[in-house]
C-alpha cells in the first residue's frame, strides 16, 4: 500500500498542476468572474486532504463544482461551513478570488449562508459512519471541476453550460487532475454525485476501471432531491453493493455505533 506521504502529495501535486492550467483559460459572456478556492483557499484544501486523502479509498464520490456557499467559501469539495468546522474539524484563513463579485463576496468561515448540497452530503455520511475516520477510512470527496462561475446578476453557471471552446481547455485540465486522482488513491468505485460528474467520468473510464456508480445530486434545485434525498442516495448506493444494506436505514449505523460505545465506557 502507498504511504501517507505519497498519497497526499500526489493529490497536493496534481491540484497545483491544475491550477497552473486553469491559470492559462480565459471565459467570457455571460460569465462575468471566475472563482478558483483551490488557489485563495489552499490552506483549507490542504489540511483536508493531508488529514483525509493520505491513503487509497474504495470509493470516491465526485461532484461537479463549487457552490457558493459551500467550496467557495470553505475550499473543501461540498464544503457547507457547519459541516467543515464541526465534523470535519478543519478551519483555515481564506482567501479572496481575484476579482469578487459584489452580490457573491468570499468571507470563509464566516459567511451566514449554509449550501445545502453539502449540508445534506456530508450530513448522510455523518448519520451513516458517525465520525469523519470511519468514513474516510474507506471514502473520499473531490470535485471534478475547482472554479465556480458566476454571471453578472451573481448567478451560478454550471461547467456543463459554458460555450463549446471554453469546455474544451476547461475539461482537458480537469479531466488530466481526474485520472490523477484514480492514480493516487486508487478506488474500486468512482460514484459521480449527478448526471454532470457521472458522464465526465464515463468519459475517461468507460473501460471499467474503476467501477462507476450514480447517486442523486443533493442540490434542492431538483426536486427529486427535495423528496428524501439521504434515503434515494442510500438505495442508489446499497442496490450496487457499494453500501451494505441497512434494514432500519441510514441512521442504524449509528445506533450500533452507540451501543458498542456504552458498552466499552
Amino acid at each position: 500500500m502507498k504511504s501517507r506521504l505519497v498519497v497526499s502529495e500526489q493529490l497536493l501535486a496534481a491540484a497545483k498542476r491544475l491550477n497552473r492550467a486553469l491559470a492559462r483559460l480565459q471565459f467570457g459572456p455571460p460569465v462575468t468572474h471566475v472563482y478558483n478556492p483551490l488557489a485563495y483557499a489552499w490552506p483549507s484544501y490542504e489540511a483536508y486532504i493531508r488529514r483525509f486523502g493520505a491513503h487509497p479509498k474504495r470509493v470516491v464520490f465526485l461532484g461537479m463544482n463549487p457552490g457558493p456557499f459551500g467550496m467557495v467559501q470553505t475550499g473543501v469539495p461540498f464544503g457547507e461551513i457547519a459541516a467543515v468546522r464541526e465534523w470535519l474539524g478543519i478551519e483555515a484563513a481564506i482567501g479572496k478570488p481575484l476579482r469578487e463579485h459584489p452580490r457573491r463576496p468570499v468571507t470563509g468561515f464566516g459567511c451566514a449562508r449554509s449550501e445545502v448540497s453539502g449540508q445534506r452530503l456530508w450530513g448522510l455520511f455523518q448519520l451513516r459512519f458517525v465520525t469523519p475516520e470511519r468514513f474516510f477510512s474507506d471514502h473520499a470527496v473531490m470535485n471534478y471541476c475547482p472554479l465556480a462561475f458566476l454571471e453578472r446578476s451573481g448567478r451560478n453557471r454550471t461547467p456543463d453550460k459554458l460555450s463549446t471552446s471554453e469546455r474544451m481547455g476547461l475539461f482537458s485540465a480537469c479531466d488530466e487532475h481526474l485520472r490523477a486522482i484514480v492514480v493516487a488513491l486508487q478506488p474500486q468505485w468512482l460514484i459521480g454525485i449527478g448526471d454532470f460528474a457521472f458522464k465526465r467520468a464515463e468519459a475517461l473510464f468507460a473501460n471499467g476501471a474503476p467501477k462507476l456508480g450514480r447517486i442523486l445530486h443533493p442540490s434542492p434545485a431538483s426536486p427529486a432531491a427535495n423528496r428524501d434525498w439521504p434515503g434515494q442516495a442510500t438505495r442508489q448506493l446499497e442496490e450496487r453493493g457499494i453500501w451494505p444494506k441497512s434494514p432500519s436505514g441510514p441512521g442504524e449505523p449509528i445506533r450500533k455505533a452507540k451501543k458498542r460505545r456504552s458498552g466499552t465506557s
